[in-house]
């Protein structure tokens, strides 16, 4: 495996769940890791903040950088860019993990919570990465990693959640045009997703999930880390999977990643 020494991952949504278990990977390379996130203050809802994750972070063997950043904000972004920048001399990667989810029909969707996953999913993950551009240029194997499913046009996938849908596979398109866009200039652009529904605070939303069905984050974290240390002119454009990423690298066992050991998983989203 190779290894992120050295490397500054700009991390969107890095406060908790998915985002804070590559950070924490990285991390234990001796990674810099900016903690893009709106959690600044405890919400007793959900758990950890970006100070938190940062304390966590170091603790791991990283340095990190503890941003408040509402990627929703274009000024917001372009600021916790130029600021990752100084502090650590660029950015190498950007892993735009930050995501809103409402999964119900078109009548149970009110236009806010529309609007919300498509600022934060689509416009979110265009607008970090077009503001840390001019960064990945002068990095030596930059990456962008989108935690988005592979393009799926099954109706079963949108009749029941259309607006989520929509405003997920924005990301993966993004994917599809920038990988090309940026090919020459040898920037990854790829998107990873699990094959399980991971166990995090968005398993809340997903009727008949209990946790214990759940794999925990760090079989993501650890695909990405496989992804992200790969040349970046050799591999791009992929919809990988979490799983499938592993098994490449030579990993046969994935009990470990199960929340309860033996107990039956289940699927994700947007996988056949």
């Amino acid at each position: 495996m190779g290894t992120l020494a050295g490397k500054t991952l700009f991390i969107t949504g890095a406060s908790r769940g998915i985002g804070l278990a590559i950070a924490l990977r990285a991390a234990r390379d001796g990674a810099n890791i900016v903690i893009a996130a709106k959690s600044a203050v405890p919400n007793p809802k959900l758990p950890g903040t970006i100070h938190t994750a940062a304390a966590e972070v170091e603790a791991a063997g990283g340095n990190a950088l503890a941003l408040q950043v509402d990627i929703r904000e274009e000024s917001e972004v372009v600021a916790a860019a130029a600021q990752a920048a100084e502090r650590f001399g660029g950015i190498d990667i950007v892993v735009n993990n930050a995501s809103a989810i409402w999964l119900a029909g078109t009548a149970d969707t009110p236009m806010k919570r529309y609007d919300l996953m498509h600022q934060v999913n689509t416009r979110g993950t265009f607008l970090v990465t077009r503001s840390c551009l001019p960064y990945l240029k002068q990095a030596k194997n930059p990456h962008v990693l989108m935690l988005s499913p592979p393009p799926n046009l099954d109706p079963k996938w949108f009749a029941p959640h259309t607006a989520y849908t929509i405003a997920k596979y924005g990301m993966s398109l993004c994917v599809l045009g920038m990988s090309a866009e940026f090919a020459e200039q040898g920037i990854a652009v790829n998107a990873l997703w699990p094959r399980t529904v991971i166990a995090t605070a968005a398993i809340g939303m997903i009727n008949g999930v209990t946790v214990e069905h759940c794999r925990r984050p760090d079989i993501v974290a650890d695909a990405a880390h496989a992804i992200l240390t790969r040349p970046s002119r050799e591999y791009t454009g992929h919809f990988a999977i979490d799983d499938e990423v592993l098994r490449a690298t030579g990993v046969t066992d994935f009990d470990h990643y199960a929340v309860q050991p033996g107990a039956a998983l289940l699927p994700d989203l947007f996988l056949d």
